[in-house]
């Protein structure tokens, strides 16, 4: 550092401000996801997505919810930040759209009308919106959408230095980086630019089996199974030229996203035999066979770079983020088949993450505070608000909600004993998860041995498409036992493992040669509600130090049957963000046919509630994902 107190050659916004502590607000906005973070001396405090305040899914709009819940945490206002720290660069945003535009016109003419408006209120003008929305007068930082990825993914790892790799659909102009991360600074080496998008292709896939863009990704993930890869040479000989080093280029000729219109176009729905599939309609044998397709694309393209980037860099480890890096099916791929020793996802991999990212970045690298890895710096993800027994209890006393109070001690044992009788229980313990995945802090828990669970969760409990699976929580030290891990943990949700050969059971003739949605009726494991139809399971690993009550409420189940895995799904029906407070968790309660309520110390059977009533089919009223 120099005398004036910021680094040789940085301008003078960066300058260190004098306090007993610093405070760093990070924000994302304005696409989808967006999210605020709250670091203190290089601390993660808090962080959360704005949806879970809004109540709208994936909601864009600027975090101002997510902002007041991190201050509250920090025990903070908005005079007590002393930088805030934004995830991108707008002009340079604003620079690829425009050229795209140009580059398109006059396709994209409407398109480019319909954008115009939010840019020229708020997109543009970062600063003006931030201070008008939070009344903040301090100073600004930038980071640029692929570096706040790659801060996310590296700063809160737990290596000294590591590769760094993020791909999602795009930020500025970067749709694909690789680069390294060594003590306190990241930098990016190489990088794939818009139009050329390996996210923006296997969202075009999700849009033509009739998914919505930027949260169906998920579904076509889970449905790939059930298909067969018929379509691979055809995407690979027409769609996208891979080179061996994972570096590709599409061919935009069967693409319309650039004009802003659709994904594709009428060249690419002749090359799959017809139009897209219309959304809520019935999924046939090709949205299968093309889900299984592009996923094999997806994973030998991220495979072919994995291996590249070890060869460039000789790290031995890997960090991931942007929202591909939620692939968890390839993440098991580039575990198991990559030269790295060890991998670690951020948690919050897509844009929502970018906020801690964009703080962590203005930190380290702008205001150089030097790093000590840790593995526990992102507290295991749970950074969302907790409630106390005391709010708890009077929300349910107002609403003379009857409930039986439990202490600590007694929480573990009474939930274990209703999975194994099968009851279907809602769990709000806790601070709630950052991130897309529901780990322990708000989830619905059932039992893996149960033959009927998977079909009744997704059909009574998650109004969702029946072919979608469930995943797993495991104690870490026995998930060995069930899944194919290599030993490592899998804390955050993000990897796919095989079920181990001996936990199968044999299958018969006829249930070998299912096909499609047949392959759903045929029990594979000793646990068929967490086992996909090609025998593989999206496991969360947890031990006690990440989340205490938790491990000894799977802990208790295991001493009671012998499994040492639960069920473990997200607090939420189809269409909205996982729930966050105890009335939003009782209104899912309600809504639904869980069988009992775990929120906090207090326990609420379904049969003791009064009927709940709303007018109309509530259900209609959510705009289905």
């Amino acid at each position: 550092m120099s005398e004036a107190g910021f680094p040789p050659g940085q301008p003078a916004r960066y300058r260190l401000i004098k306090r007993d502590t610093m405070n760093i607000l990070g924000i994302s906005a304005f696409y989808h996801d967006s999210a605020a973070a709250l670091l203190r001396d290089g601390e993660i405090i808090a962080a959360a997505q704005e949806e879970r305040f809004s109540r709208k899914k994936h909601d864009p709009s600027f975090p101002e919810g997510a902002v007041a819940y991190c201050l509250a945490e920090g025990g903070l206002d908005i005079n007590d930040i002393d930088y805030v720290a934004f995830y991108d660069k707008p002009l340079v945003k604003f620079e690829r759209l425009l050229m795209s535009y140009l580059a398109t016109a006059p396709r994209g003419y409407l398109s480019f009308l319909s954008q115009m408006p939010s840019w020229l209120k708020e997109k543009l003008f970062v600063p003006s919106v931030i201070r008008k929305k939070l009344g903040y007068e301090g100073k600004i930082l930038y980071s640029t959408h692929h570096l706040s990825h790659a801060a996310a993914a590296f700063y809160p790892s737990p290596f000294e230095e590591s590769a760094i790799i993020t791909v999602d659909g795009v930020g500025e102009w970067a749709t694909t980086t690789w680069g390294v991360g060594e003590g306190r600074e990241v930098c990016i080496k190489k990088q794939i630019n818009f139009p050329h998008s390996l996210g923006l292709l296997y969202s075009a896939f999700t849009y033509f089996c009739g998914f919505r863009v930027n949260s169906g990704e998920y579904k076509l993930m889970g449905l790939a199974p059930y298909g067969e890869p018929r379509y691979v040479d055809v995407i690979k000989n027409e769609l996208v030229d891979i080179r061996e080093d994972g570096s590709f280029r599409l061919d935009m000729r069967y693409f319309d996203y650039c004009a802003g219109l659709r994904m594709t176009n009428r060249e690419f729905a002749s090359l799959f035999g017809g139009p897209e599939r219309k959304p809520e309609s019935k999924i046939s044998q090709r949205e299968m066979d093309l889900a299984r397709s592009v996923q094999e694309v997806t994973e030998e393209i991220l495979l072919k770079i994995a291996k590249h980037v070890h060869k460039e860099t000789g790290k031995k480890h890997l960090v991931l983020a942007g929202g591909v890096a939620l692939n968890c099916v390839a993440n098991g791929r580039i575990l198991r088949e990559s030269d790295f020793e060890s991998i670690w996802i951020q948690p919050c991999a897509g844009d929502g993450g970018n906020a801690l990212g964009a703080a962590l970045f203005a930190w380290h690298q702008l205001l150089e505070k030097e790093r000590v890895p840790d593995a526990r710096r992102q507290k295991a993800t749970y950074l969302g608000p907790a409630f106390s027994d005391e709010a708890i209890q009077a929300f349910l006393d107002e609403g003379q909600i009857p409930y039986t109070r439990l202490n600590e001690a007694e929480i573990p044992a009474k939930v274990a004993e209703l999975l194994a009788s099968e009851k279907v229980v809602g769990w709000h313990q806790g601070r709630m998860e950052f991130g897309p995945r529901a780990l322990g802090g708000r989830s619905i828990l059932g039992d893996p041995r149960s033959r009927d669970m998977q079909s009744v969760l997704n059909l009574k409990i998650k109004f969702r498409e029946s072919f979608r699976p469930f995943a797993p929580t495991a104690l870490a030290d026995h998930a060995s036992d069930y899944f194919d891990l290599r030993g490592h943990d899998s804390p955050y949700m993000l990897l796919v493992a095989d079920v181990l050969d001996e936990k199968l059971r044999d299958l018969s003739e006829e249930e070998v040669q299912a096909e499609g949605f047949e392959k759903l009726r045929v029990i594979r494991s000793e646990l068929p509600a967490i086992t996909h139809v090609d025998n593989s399971a999206r496991v969360q690993t947890v031990r006690r130090e990440d989340h205490a009550l938790y491990y000894d409420m799977i802990k208790a189940f295991y001493e009671k049957t012998g499994c040492p895995v639960v069920i473990n799904t997200s607090f939420n029906v189809r269409g909205e963000p996982i729930v966050c407070t105890p009335e939003e968790s009782y209104t899912c309660f309600m809504r639904t046919r869980m069988d009992y309520l775990c929120l906090g110390s207090f326990l609420l059977n379904k049969e003791e509630q009064e009927a709940w009533e709303e007018e109309g089919d509530w259900r209609e009223e959510f705009e289905l994902d």
